[in-house]
């Protein structure tokens, strides 16, 4: 990674400029062309030094819904099952913790029924429980992690 895919992760930690053309003000600011800048970022998609880069949508004001859930997964599944939760489209993302429920992830569908019908499949593909843990408030944190 050299200096302009630091800045370039930099940057885009800050947002995309609200412009018919982002990644030309983007690639004016970083000093460098679109396409280069472009080039990047799929370069450091590839190599999973970025694991995601899209859009972050309110899905209450959109009128869908959302929930944090766990599993817990005997060691000797956890690779297939995560998998098998990431070829379901609803699932957002999944991760591991170090706890008995050591498998966490983010729902996101169209309703509150579709979110507990999810919830009844993965229990049905898995064998397991899952543990659903709906959110109660909302914060916004801005997250930043200089490069």
């Amino acid at each position: 990674m050299d200096d302009l895919d630091r800045r370039l992760i930099n940057r885009l930690q800050l947002g995309l400029p609200l412009v018919r053309q982002p990644w030309q003000v983007l690639a004016a600011e970083l000093g460098c062309s679109s396409s280069e800048l472009l080039d990047r970022l799929h370069e450091l998609l590839v190599d999973g030094v970025l694991t995601r880069f899209g859009p972050m949508f309110d899905l209450d004001r959109l009128g869908g819904a959302f929930t944090l859930a766990a599993l817990a997964v005997p060691e000797a599944r956890f690779e297939t099952i995560a998998e098998l939760l990431g070829d379901l489209p609803e699932v957002a993302h999944n991760y591991r913790r170090e706890h008995t429920w050591n498998m966490w992830f983010v729902l996101a569908c169209a309703s509150e029924q579709a979110i507990s019908e999810t919830l009844l499949r993965i229990e049905r593909l898995t064998g397991l429980v899952p543990l659903n843990l709906p959110k109660e408030e909302t914060y916004h944190v801005g997250l930043y992690f200089p490069v």
